[in-house]
Protein backbone atom coordinates (compact mmCIF):
# COMPACT_ATOMS: atom_id res chain seq x y z
CA UNK A 1 0.00 0.00 0.00
CA UNK A 2 1.40 3.10 -0.97
CA UNK A 3 2.43 5.81 2.32
CA UNK A 4 0.18 8.89 2.78
CA UNK A 5 2.67 11.54 1.71
CA UNK A 6 3.75 9.47 -1.80
CA UNK A 7 -0.06 9.65 -2.41
CA UNK A 8 -0.73 13.33 -1.52
CA UNK A 9 2.50 13.83 -4.30
CA UNK A 10 1.26 11.81 -6.92
CA UNK A 11 -2.08 13.53 -6.50
CA UNK A 12 -0.33 17.21 -6.84
CA UNK A 13 2.00 15.99 -9.66
CA UNK A 14 -1.01 15.22 -11.30
CA UNK A 15 -3.02 18.45 -10.81
CA UNK A 16 -0.39 19.95 -11.50
CA UNK A 17 0.09 18.84 -15.50
CA UNK A 18 -2.84 18.69 -15.99
CA UNK A 19 -3.30 22.63 -15.05
CA UNK A 20 0.07 23.59 -16.51
CA UNK A 21 -0.76 21.37 -20.11
CA UNK A 22 -4.20 23.81 -20.33
CA UNK A 23 -2.64 26.77 -19.03
CA UNK A 24 0.58 27.17 -21.21
CA UNK A 25 -1.23 26.88 -24.52
CA UNK A 26 -3.02 29.96 -23.18
CA UNK A 27 0.40 32.17 -22.78
CA UNK A 28 0.54 30.89 -18.98
CA UNK A 29 3.81 30.07 -16.87
CA UNK A 30 3.60 27.97 -13.67
CA UNK A 31 2.70 30.00 -11.03
CA UNK A 32 0.32 32.41 -12.94
CA UNK A 33 -2.48 30.50 -12.87
CA UNK A 34 -2.85 30.32 -8.86
CA UNK A 35 -2.12 33.81 -8.93
CA UNK A 36 -4.77 34.79 -10.99
CA UNK A 37 -6.99 32.80 -9.17
CA UNK A 38 -6.25 34.49 -5.69
CA UNK A 39 -6.73 37.92 -7.33
CA UNK A 40 -9.84 36.92 -8.90
CA UNK A 41 -10.61 35.64 -5.48
CA UNK A 42 -9.72 38.10 -3.50
CA UNK A 43 -9.30 41.29 -5.32
CA UNK A 44 -6.39 43.76 -5.05
CA UNK A 45 -3.47 42.58 -2.58
CA UNK A 46 0.29 43.64 -1.64
CA UNK A 47 2.25 41.41 -3.60
CA UNK A 48 3.23 39.73 -0.04
CA UNK A 49 0.00 38.63 0.12
CA UNK A 50 -0.08 36.93 -3.13
CA UNK A 51 3.26 35.16 -2.55
CA UNK A 52 1.51 33.53 1.34
CA UNK A 53 -1.18 32.69 -0.17
CA UNK A 54 -0.06 30.94 -3.25
CA UNK A 55 2.98 29.55 -1.73
CA UNK A 56 5.71 30.90 -3.46
CA UNK A 57 8.39 33.18 -2.50
CA UNK A 58 8.38 36.34 -2.65
CA UNK A 59 10.83 37.17 -4.89
CA UNK A 60 9.39 34.71 -7.24
CA UNK A 61 6.05 36.26 -7.06
CA UNK A 62 8.15 39.76 -8.76
CA UNK A 63 9.34 38.03 -11.52
CA UNK A 64 5.83 36.09 -11.96
CA UNK A 65 4.34 39.41 -11.73
CA UNK A 66 6.82 41.30 -14.17
CA UNK A 67 5.67 39.12 -16.82
CA UNK A 68 2.19 39.12 -16.21
CA UNK A 69 2.58 42.92 -16.14
CA UNK A 70 4.05 42.76 -19.46
CA UNK A 71 1.43 40.64 -20.95
CA UNK A 72 -1.61 42.91 -19.54
CA UNK A 73 -2.80 40.93 -17.35
CA UNK A 74 -2.07 42.69 -13.83
CA UNK A 75 -1.36 46.47 -12.71
CA UNK A 76 0.90 47.74 -9.95
CA UNK A 77 0.11 50.75 -7.89
CA UNK A 78 0.88 52.31 -4.79
CA UNK A 79 -1.73 53.33 -2.29
CA UNK A 80 -1.46 57.03 -1.31
CA UNK A 81 -1.16 55.94 2.17
CA UNK A 82 1.77 53.00 1.44
CA UNK A 83 3.99 54.11 -1.00
CA UNK A 84 6.39 51.83 0.05
CA UNK A 85 3.87 48.71 -0.92
CA UNK A 86 2.89 48.09 -4.27
CA UNK A 87 -0.80 46.68 -4.94
CA UNK A 88 -1.43 44.59 -7.61
CA UNK A 89 -5.11 44.07 -9.11
CA UNK A 90 -6.17 42.49 -12.55
CA UNK A 91 -6.74 43.99 -15.66
CA UNK A 92 -10.09 43.76 -17.73
CA UNK A 93 -7.92 40.51 -19.79
CA UNK A 94 -6.50 39.58 -16.41
CA UNK A 95 -10.32 39.20 -15.43
CA UNK A 96 -11.16 36.98 -18.31
CA UNK A 97 -7.35 34.92 -18.37
CA UNK A 98 -8.83 34.35 -14.48
CA UNK A 99 -12.28 33.09 -15.88
CA UNK A 100 -10.29 30.93 -18.01
CA UNK A 101 -7.97 29.46 -15.84
CA UNK A 102 -11.08 28.82 -13.28
CA UNK A 103 -12.78 26.14 -15.79
CA UNK A 104 -9.09 24.81 -16.50
CA UNK A 105 -9.16 24.45 -12.53
CA UNK A 106 -12.09 22.65 -12.60
CA UNK A 107 -11.84 20.71 -15.37
CA UNK A 108 -8.41 19.25 -13.24
CA UNK A 109 -10.53 18.89 -10.02
CA UNK A 110 -13.13 16.57 -12.22
CA UNK A 111 -10.61 14.55 -13.80
CA UNK A 112 -8.40 14.26 -10.83
CA UNK A 113 -11.78 13.04 -8.65
CA UNK A 114 -14.03 11.06 -11.21
CA UNK A 115 -15.51 8.62 -9.68
CA UNK A 116 -15.74 10.30 -5.79
CA UNK A 117 -19.24 11.08 -4.54
CA UNK A 118 -20.42 14.77 -4.04
CA UNK A 119 -19.89 13.59 0.29
CA UNK A 120 -16.82 12.25 -0.68
CA UNK A 121 -15.43 15.48 -2.55
CA UNK A 122 -16.90 17.31 0.40
CA UNK A 123 -14.84 15.46 2.81
CA UNK A 124 -11.98 15.33 0.47
CA UNK A 125 -11.99 19.39 1.25
CA UNK A 126 -13.09 19.27 4.64
CA UNK A 127 -9.85 17.49 5.10
CA UNK A 128 -7.24 19.25 2.85
CA UNK A 129 -8.38 22.37 4.61
CA UNK A 130 -7.90 20.72 7.80
CA UNK A 131 -4.24 19.56 7.10
CA UNK A 132 -3.57 22.87 5.86
CA UNK A 133 -4.36 24.74 8.83
CA UNK A 134 -2.83 22.12 11.39
CA UNK A 135 0.54 23.06 9.36
CA UNK A 136 -0.38 27.12 9.81
CA UNK A 137 -0.15 26.52 13.13
CA UNK A 138 2.92 24.90 13.44
CA UNK A 139 4.21 27.95 11.12
CA UNK A 140 2.82 31.06 12.62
Amino acid sequence: MDSLHHLWMKTYLQMKRLVTAQAAPLGLSPGQPKILEFLAEYGEHEQKDIAGYCEIEPATVGNILTRMEAAGLIVRRNRPHNRRSLYVSLTPKGEEMARTVRDVFAAAEAQVTAGLSEEERAALLRLLSKCVQNRKGNCE
